[in-house]
């Protein structure tokens, strides 16, 4: 028989054994992605909640690529119920990624728990889509596939066995000893029993963001009049007052392609009854077909919290959560009797009648008014599963209702996760920080979302129209005037160059709309960070902390990241300016790089200063760089309408560009009913030619007359 002392050697031998971490075996699953398992992982993870589908179509044309580590890198294990996840780290790399963050781009150093939330001031981790999902400078890409609150130790922590550990010093004597050693891995910690884990290969980081998003299904194709311009109006407007609100804007000469109404479209709202109220809209069906016959859409808010008095509240309280939000029922959508119940309602009363989409608001946090992590769901889904993918399910059955009416949505939502890079919508909050805003823009890029600047309102003129330059330059052309009732015009000093703007954004839908195709059918996210570009390269120096050490003691140098300048599609640098700002530095990448409205030269992996006035917002495009342009109006083209082109070509070099075309509305593009036309430029300066193919037979074509401007002279 075994002594007590032999019992207690072999438990701490068996405990040591379980805990050790284990080897992972990596399968090839797509096209430059690679799978492993550790322990076992939960049957609800992220990408069952989105339903995505790889496009491994698309990600066989990739360039072909090996497995970005050796064998034994990534170690697993699973210990009290929890896996840990540990991921090599070079000490020249920087990281991106971790979801959409508001005021750091840099990565390296950062310890954060993913956890669906409102973003409340501080890169925490806690925010709208914090996505398990990072890249780094080295050109690969890692997914945890978890619906949990992930903690994450970017670089932050040193273990005693690291194959690289730090040197060490005397704080006494030595002038480089650090607060923080250098860490030679990225650990991550899953409070469940097993994780799946996705390595997606480069060579470059864009190359494994474009994986990424393709393994996610591809991006968002938005309909064409997504792209256009939209005003959210005041909470309590009535039928009468929208359609004044749209023939104001038709009246100024504004551009207006769909209007957004807020909670008072209901009968009742927090919690909501999902029914148009009988006073201020009498007759919805004709009211939404009247707006339609003006050009105009209408996007409606909701929150999916049901009251005791929506007519579909018997049917759907059995199928919802143990604890309400404003005293509403919160749907179980794991559950198809509460999906029928729910959607079933907004397909009937409003999608029937030509509603074009949703604003999906409040499934993101505030701990006080959602669901705690103690409640309980009918489908067995756990409260924090639920948290991390209500959102995601929203967006996912909301969108199947337009796909199976063949009409293409595009709207808003708060909350997002991986696996949903797919779906018509974009990101907002109530937080209202212009530059944060930019530098969240910047995140989209590698967090599989996308993400607006939006405007409500301005102290000045000034800050107005810098806010509304941005708005211009990113995924949704978005006023939300719900709570201020801010027009356009509503500062009279600057409306003209507001108008400008405005028809320069519908002057550029051609760019927009092929930028996006590229977001669908290759996954090159629209709007991304510097880190991103080919030809720039980030440096590793150290900044001053320029701290008071008797305060903190402990204040570390940080390496210097560029969070206000991103890159709007493959050919644009958006250089912002805020207000008060009279001028501001630009980084240039590797290449010449031409002024968007002048062509003029501006510089070639350089820093520059610009001064551009109040006027305009600094844009540049790299040589050989081409925008399709059309003629400046009021609404998107409609389905099949046929539009001239102004292709403008900058630079010095030859240039091409994929126009995409389809009807602009429908889902038959997922039929093969589309077209991309190259467009080639080709000799040198002085002696350029312009072409472009000739259309597909069978194939949409709505390119009207073509004019070809040079615009570097």
């Amino acid at each position: 028989m075994m002594n007590k002392k032999n019992w207690s050697i072999a438990f701490c031998m068996l405990v040591c054994m379980v805990a050790r971490a284990q080897t992972i075996a990596w399968k090839e699953v797509a096209p430059g992605v690679w799978k492993g398992v550790v322990g076992k992982p939960e049957a609800y993870d992220l990408l069952k909640a989105a339903g995505a589908q790889p496009n491994t179509n698309a990600l066989g044309k990739m360039t072909k690529a090996s497995f970005p580590f050796s064998n034994g890198d990534i170690a697993g294990m699973v210990t009290d119920g929890k896996t840990a996840l540990r991921f090599p780290l070079d000490k020249e790399e920087q990281l991106y990624g971790f979801g959409l963050n508001f005021q750091t781009v840099h990565q390296r150093g950062k310890i954060l728990e993913l956890h669906v939330d409102h973003y409340g001031g501080k890169d925490n981790g806690r925010t709208h889509a914090p996505t398990p999902f990072y890249v780094s400078s080295k050109g690969y890409g890692v997914f945890v596939n978890a619906a949990r609150y992930i903690k994450v130790y970017a670089g932050s922590a040193v273990r005693k066995d690291s194959k690289h550990p730090p040197v060490s010093r005397d704080r006494n004597t030595d002038k480089n000893w650090s607060a923080r050693p250098y860490s030679d891995a990225v650990e991550m910690q899953v409070p469940a029993a097993g994780a799946e884990v996705y390595v997606f290969a480069g060579p470059t980081p864009m190359d494994a963001v474009r994986r990424f998003n393709l393994f996610n299904g591809g991006g968002v194709l938005p309909p064409r009049w997504g792209l256009g311009f939209t005003q959210r109006v005041k909470s309590l407007y009535t039928a009468e007052e929208v359609a004044k609100e749209a023939d104001a804007f038709a009246e100024k000469g504004f551009p207006l392609d769909f209007i957004g109404l807020e909670p008072g479209w209901q009968s009742k709202a927090y919690p909501g009854t999902f029914a148009w109220d009988p006073q201020r809209y009498p007759a919805p069906k004709t009211f939404v077909q009247q707006m339609l016959s003006k050009g105009i859409r209408l996007n409606l808010w909701i929150n999916p919290y049901v009251a005791a008095d929506a007519p579909f509240y018997q049917t759907i309280k059995p199928y919802t959560g143990s604890h309400t939000v404003w005293t509403g029922e919160v749907p179980d959508f794991n559950m198809p009797q509460a999906r029928n119940a729910f959607f079933g309602q907004l397909k009937k009363d409003q999608v029937a009648i030509g509603v074009s989409g949703y604003k999906i608001d409040e499934v993101d946090g505030y701990d006080y008014y959602l669901w705690p992590d103690v409640a309980t769901f009918p489908s067995g889904t756990s409260a924090e599963q639920m948290r991390q993918t209500f959102g995601v399910l929203a967006m996912r059955y909301s969108a199947k209702m337009f796909h199976q009416k063949n009409q293409r949505t595009y709207g808003l939502v708060r909350a997002s996760n991986a696996g949903a890079v797919s779906f018509p919508y974009v990101i907002y909050n109530d937080y209202y920080n212009h530059e944060d805003f930019i530098t969240a823009l910047i995140n989209s890029g590698t967090a599989g979302v996308l993400w607006t600047p939006e405007a409500r309102a301005s102290k000045t003129a000034e800050e107005w129209l810098r806010r509304f330059q941005t708005v211009v330059f990113s995924p949704m052309a978005m006023i939300n005037a719900w709570s201020s009732g801010t027009k356009p015009w509503s500062y009279a000093e600057v409306a003209s160059q507001i108008k400008e703007y405005a028809l320069l954004r519908m002057r550029m839908m051609p760019y927009w709309y092929s930028v996006f195709a590229q977001y669908h059918f290759a996954g090159t996210p629209p709007f991304y960070g510097m880190g991103l570009e080919y030809g720039f390269k980030q440096t590793t120096k150290k900044e001053a902390a320029n701290a008071n050490l008797e305060e903190n003691p402990y204040a570390e140098a940080t390496s210097k990241e560029i969070k206000d300048q991103y890159m709007a599609g493959e050919n644009l640098l958006v250089a912002p300016l805020f207000t008060g700002q009279k001028s501001r530095k630009v980084v240039l990448p590797k290449g010449r790089w031409y002024d968007f409205y002048t062509g003029v030269f501006a510089g070639d992996g350089t820093v520059i200063t610009v001064e551009p006035g109040l006027d305009k917002i600094p844009v540049y495009v790299k040589d050989g760089g081409i925008i399709p342009l059309m003629p400046a109006r009021m609404h998107a083209p409609k389905a099949g309408e046929k539009v001239d082109l102004e292709i403008r070509h900058y630079g010095e070099k030859p240039g091409s560009f994929l126009l995409y075309d389809d009807d602009g509305e429908t889902f038959n593009y997922e039929k093969g009913e589309y077209s991309f036309r190259e467009i080639k430029v080709e000799g040198t300066k002085g002696q350029f030619k312009g072409t472009i193919s000739a259309p597909v037979n069978g194939k949409p074509n709505t390119v009207g007359n073509i004019t070809w401007t040079y615009m570097t002279k």
